[in-house]
């Protein structure tokens, strides 16, 4: 099993940018992200699929970690490093019995209980969010803020991923509250120059 070490997870949207998805998420590689979650929901099966196979290939060239939302036969059949797990996901257990010790199962989490939870059932690490207010995250309420990082941090003692309206202004707010890394999706995907951004990014996580 792949381990954990990265700062910066860079989760897909091809809603979010203007640049095919592939040569957007290459700039953010080439730029030094080590880890790419595909999140896609409204791709087909046979689309993410291919999508997983295109991104697996390119994250090997840059020795990058592969994760894929939701589907855990996606990730499997595509050789990824691990899956990300939401609310209406395959619970944690069960997808820990289909995967064994092949992939890394991180869970979705928007508080304390939940996190938690998340471990309790298994998860290696989590996303915790929305810090901030952003609009992929609406869905889920209100932002949540960062003082609840360093609590989860330290009660449930797994590695924690902060998510939701992360910009480089903020990323040292984030990680002085607790946060092992940050996950971002518009603050890299939406920009003029990905590279730029996405350096600037790695620059504040060292």
């Amino acid at each position: 099993m792949a381990k954990l070490d990265f700062k910066l997870m860079l989760i897909t949207d091809m809603a979010a940018s203007s640049r095919p998805l592939i040569e957007a998420v290459e700039d953010a590689l080439k730029a030094g992200v080590k880890a790419v979650q595909l999140r896609e929901k409204s791709l087909s099966t046979r689309e993410l699929m291919n999508k997983a196979v295109e991104l697996r290939r390119l994250t090997s060239q840059y020795g990058a970690l592969l994760f894929i939302n939701d589907r855990v036969d996606v990730a499997l059949c595509a050789e990824a490093d691990g899956v990300q797990l939401g609310d209406l996901s395959i619970p944690i257990d069960a997808a820990r019995r289909i995967a064994g010790d092949k992939l890394l199962i991180g869970k979705s989490t928007h508080d304390l209980d939940e996190a938690f939870d998340a471990r309790k059932k298994g998860a290696d690490f989590i996303l915790l969010g929305p810090v901030y207010e952003t609009a992929s995250k609406a869905k889920y309420g209100e932002p949540i803020g960062v003082d609840i990082i360093l609590k989860v941090r330290h009660r449930v003692k797994l590695p924690v991923f902060a998510v939701g309206g992360i910009k480089p202004h903020n990323v040292k707010e984030v990680m002085d509250n607790g946060a092992d890394g940050i996950a971002v999706i518009s603050g890299i995907l939406s920009s003029d120059n990905i590279s730029d951004v996405t350096e600037k990014y790695m620059e504040l996580l060292r």
